[in-house]
């Protein structure tokens, strides 16, 4: 299955719109318990497949461990992006210090664990102010690590409202915004932001699966009664024409003009295969996406 392939923003970095997210690797006991070889499957699997892009994080347990131990040897084959601002051994929605002394540790610590002499993105994990990037000199840090080659670009995980923000500064190479169907409030900021060069990598495209489970899985920053509520008002079933949820959801986000990347993780080999199933099949029909925008806002304007 051929995975389509775009350039991140200004980087010039080439990456496939199907990206793989490593925090489902983090391990127990806020992960799933997966064992070194199901891990080395999935990761030499993600490779194999054609997938380009990996995005991982400090605080994810295990993540940064396992590329080290499994695809560290296969480096050429992916673009590997990886966070700050988190402290090295932080459990995920753990403690984030926000200092140089920190960034810097940071990012070798990540460079150890996963075997390498550079990141290709390093994002920084909050979305913080001007001021509170500039106070204890982390962003600085950043910089000066890509200045030193042991970073190549620098991004943030941004959210609004400050992501305008962070777009006037431009310093940034890259944002990480969530973005799906059910939770399409940052779709202006997203395209502001390309526009300014940056590349563009989505999470949350499928909304963590909310759509096929809406009982067991949270997403964060939106509710699953939310979700269920929205898509039910939008009678978004009548378009799926076939597709599972999944599918619809995922193709989606995919039909973002402004997306280079959207990051979906698993543990699970299935899984996998199937989103290179969805990704394969590329956008949805711009009359579809129209339909749903329209049926969305509808639905929006009469709560």
């Amino acid at each position: 299955m051929d995975i389509p392939r775009t350039t991140l923003g200004r980087t010039g970095l080439e990456v496939t719109t199907l990206g793989f997210g490593a925090m489902e690797l983090r391990g127990v006991p806020t992960g799933p318990d997966l064992p070194d070889a199901d891990a080395d499957q999935l990761l030499n699997t993600v490779l194999d497949a054609g997938i380009n892009f990996i995005d991982t994080s400090i605080d994810y347990g295990r993540s940064e461990e396992l590329i080290g131990k499994f695809i560290s040897h296969r480096r050429d084959e992916y673009v590997l992006a990886s966070k700050c601002g988190c402290v090295p051994g932080s459990q995920l929605g753990g403690e984030h210090v926000h200092t140089a002394e920190n960034v810097r540790a940071g990012i070798e610590h990540s460079l150890r664990l996963m075997k390498t002499d550079h990141l290709d993105l390093v994002q920084f994990h909050r979305s913080l102010t001007r001021a509170e990037f500039a106070e204890d000199g982390a962003l600085d840090a950043a910089l000066a690590m890509r200045d030193e080659g042991k970073v190549r670009f620098v991004g943030v995980s941004g959210t609004l409202p400050n992501l305008d923000e962070q777009i006037d500064m431009g310093v940034f190479d890259a944002f990480q915004i969530p973005y799906s169907a059910m939770q399409r409030d940052h779709e202006a900021v997203i395209g502001r932001a390309s526009t300014a060069g940056a590349g563009i990598i989505i999470r949350g495209g499928v909304a963590r699966g909310a759509p096929t489970d809406w009982e067991s899985r949270r997403y964060y920053m939106v509710s699953n009664e939310t979700m269920r509520a929205l898509w039910e008002a939008a009678q978004l079933d009548e378009l799926l024409d076939g597709m599972d949820r999944i599918e619809f959801m995922l193709r989606f986000t995919l039909s973002l003009p402004e997306l280079d990347t959207t990051i979906v993780g698993t543990a699970n080999l299935d899984h996998l295969r199937d989103n290179l199933a969805i990704a394969a099949k590329g956008p949805l029909p711009a009359e579809v996406v129209a339909a749903v925008k329209q049926r969305l806002d509808d639905a929006a304007s009469a709560r």
